[in-house]
């Protein structure tokens, strides 16, 4: 029960965060595209010079994805364990 409402408490913090249309419900996804073994870095900023908050080993709630940045790359804001931030969306699959 206590780790329902954290995890609720993080989704409404994270939700405005998300910029304009890339708010979403949130999704799991698994990497995809990385050599195994190999982490996603999870950035504080969607850019890939940022400072590494975090690191996705496995799986991942996605609260949106967008390519509205300076590099035009599309970047999804992700939340794994305690680390919230924003990783790249093309190693990122939808859990089915």
């Amino acid at each position: 029960m206590r780790a329902r409402l954290a995890l609720t408490a993080a989704l409404c913090l994270a939700r405005p965060l998300v910029p304009g249309d890339a708010r979403a419900e949130p999704e799991t996804y698994r990497i995809s595209g990385l050599p195994a073994g190999e982490a996603l870095s999870i950035r504080a900023e969607p850019d890939p010079g940022a400072e590494q908050v975090g690191e996705i080993r496995d799986r991942t709630l996605v609260f949106g994805c967008t390519n509205d940045t300076p590099s035009r790359t599309t970047w999804c804001r992700v939340k794994a364990g305690r680390a919230l931030g924003w990783a790249r969306r093309r190693y990122l699959a939808p859990e089915r």
